[in-house]
């Protein structure tokens, strides 16, 4: 389980723009901008006159002091749109949880090289036979259906993340990519084949060559957030 940096603050969403910026108006009718950790499309994440959850930092030095951390759509979904969470929360149940229990974690690193030098994993672990395994961890909040889908945009970077993975799985290491569900109506994930077909692809084309494809749903609160268990990952494009 993972808190957050304060207790989180209702307001309702006005607008995002810039990517990393949003106005929103408190309870008071007061305006005012908050920072937006997310550089996706976010897709069903924020619409105008949503409420939002914000977080508020204790660092005098920061030019908004508030960061959005949650939605509530209108469906009463909770979504988690602060990218960092998905790793903070992976880093935790590898540490004590169901990630844990999965892998047999002996030793756990962060932001380790991938063995082809380009880039970083999010997370590298020796397991406790000695297996030495690389992991990567997406944050998937666009929903279709019952359905998460990864990238909500497309995105050159997480396929760069694939070819890594594969790399690894090449030089005799396991690789695994995990899936967090940020969002409370999500089931079951898939890669969207509609938005970045290369980076689909890519991911089927890598299951096939050994690396691990996993999901995981949370349980999402504005006091804290825990990961709940494994969901399926369906990799076909219908």
């Amino acid at each position: 389980m993972i808190h957050y940096q304060s207790k989180l603050e209702p307001v309702t969403l006005k607008r995002r723009y810039k990517r990393f910026l949003a106005d929103v108006i408190d309870a008071s009718g007061k305006e005012f901008t908050v920072h937006c950790p997310n550089t996706g499309a976010m897709t069903g994440c924020g619409a105008a006159g949503d409420r939002i959850w914000l977080s508020r930092s204790g660092n005098p030095k920061r030019k908004y002091a508030h960061t959005w951390e949650l939605t509530e759509n209108r469906l009463g979904d909770l979504i988690c749109v602060n990218t960092q969470q998905a790793n903070r929360l992976v880093a935790d149940s590898l540490s004590t949880g169901l990630l844990n229990e999965y892998f047999n974690v002996a030793l756990l690193r962060s932001e380790q090289s991938f063995p082809n030098g380009h880039g970083r994993a999010d997370f590298f672990v020796t397991t406790s036979d000695e297996q030495s395994v690389y992991i990567e961890v997406k944050s998937c909040t666009l929903l279709d259906g019952d359905m998460g889908k990864f990238p909500d945009t497309t995105s050159v970077r997480a396929l760069k993340h694939v070819r890594s993975l594969v790399d690894a799985t090449r030089d005799g290491h396991r690789a695994v990519m995990i899936f967090v569900a940020m969002h409370t109506g999500i089931q079951q994930v898939s890669p969207a084949f509609d938005i970045d077909p290369n980076y689909s692809e890519a991911l089927v084309q890598a299951k096939q060559e050994g690396v691990e494809v996993l999901a995981v749903s949370c349980n999402i609160s504005t006091h804290d957030m825990s990961l709940d268990g494994f969901i399926p990952v369906l990799l076909e494009s219908d």
